[in-house]
């Protein structure tokens, strides 16, 4: 694992504690299908907080979807949490009703709760759209913000892969965050190789993005390790490789790089990334490293 010259100076300037953000994934749906209350909202930002390893910062993934935003912001003011905003890109209605739905909640809370906004989730990777309409839509929205008085970075999450491919460089130009999501179960890697596997999947983009847009940070917004479901390749899920995944991707990227874990629960999915089970209780040790 590789520091770029930016992370190592900037963990040197700020308190060891508050140098990287460490936060989880959490989806607007409950694992029924319904969408969170603002009491679950609060349940589940509280419940993160009481891990040992003390999260306050939480990415979700829309902003009007089950009324992310309106529901989700006074939860996040009332515990402490900041959230990493995701706007969703697709269809143009859709997008409207997003940046309304950010502009509602920026206008009524003010933006000390924003951490940053994502505009779109793994739409290359998905080939959903293409990079040059990606790119206009994170303009639209930071110019939106922006005028709005708020100053936080807007960015876009995606797989590595569709950083390391060089038709999305205009993407990369147009974020001043790039997110990256990896994941060495999906890449089939055996649990013993997953640490490498992983950092190797972080430092490519960095690299592509060092090359493209020398100085822009590269956070993690997604990764885990199964609980349970089918076997991929050489990966398999269980608690024990979820447990040992945690230890050793985790407790180090803490130290070097924003990363949001994947997910806070889904336990009616196969494969379940899930930290938090059905009885509310959390699955694997997750205390600070």
């Amino acid at each position: 694992m590789r520091f770029i010259p930016m992370l190592a100076a900037v963990a040197a300037v700020l308190p060891y504690t508050t140098a990287f953000y460490k936060g989880v994934n959490v989806g607007a749906k409950n694992p029924d299908g319904s969408c969170k209350t603002q009491a679950q909202w609060t349940t589940a930002f509280n419940k993160l907080k009481a891990l040992p390893g003390y999260f306050t910062s939480v990415r979700v993934f829309a902003a009007s979807d089950c009324n992310t935003l309106a529901l989700a912001v006074p939860a996040a003011i009332s515990t402490g949490t900041q959230l990493l905003v995701g706007v969703w890109t697709e269809d143009g209605t859709h997008f409207g009703n997003e940046k309304a739905a950010l502009q509602a909640a920026i206008t009524a809370h003010g933006s000390d709760w924003i951490l940053a906004i994502s505009v779109g989730s793994e739409d290359l990777y998905r080939g959903d759209t293409d990079a040059n309409t990606l790119a206009q839509q994170i303009y639209d929205v930071r110019g939106m913000v922006r005028a709005m008085g708020v100053t936080q970075q807007v960015g876009h999450v995606d797989t590595w892969t569709a950083w390391v491919n060089g038709t999305n460089t205009a993407v990369i130009k147009a974020c001043d965050f790039i997110g990256t999501d990896g994941y060495p179960y999906w890449q089939g890697t055996a649990i013993a190789n997953a640490a490498t596997t992983f950092w190797d999947s972080v430092n490519a983009v960095r690299n592509v993005v060092n090359t493209v847009s020398p100085g822009k940070w590269v956070w993690v917004t997604e990764t885990g390790w199964p609980v349970s479901g089918p076997n991929h390749g050489n990966a398999v899920p269980s608690v024990a490789n979820a447990q040992t995944y945690w230890r050793a991707v985790a407790c180090a990227a803490f130290n070097q790089v924003h990363i949001f874990w994947y997910a806070y629960e889904d336990y009616n999915d196969s494969p379940s990334f899930g930290v938090f089970g059905s009885n509310g209780n959390a699955i694997y040790d997750l205390r600070a490293c």
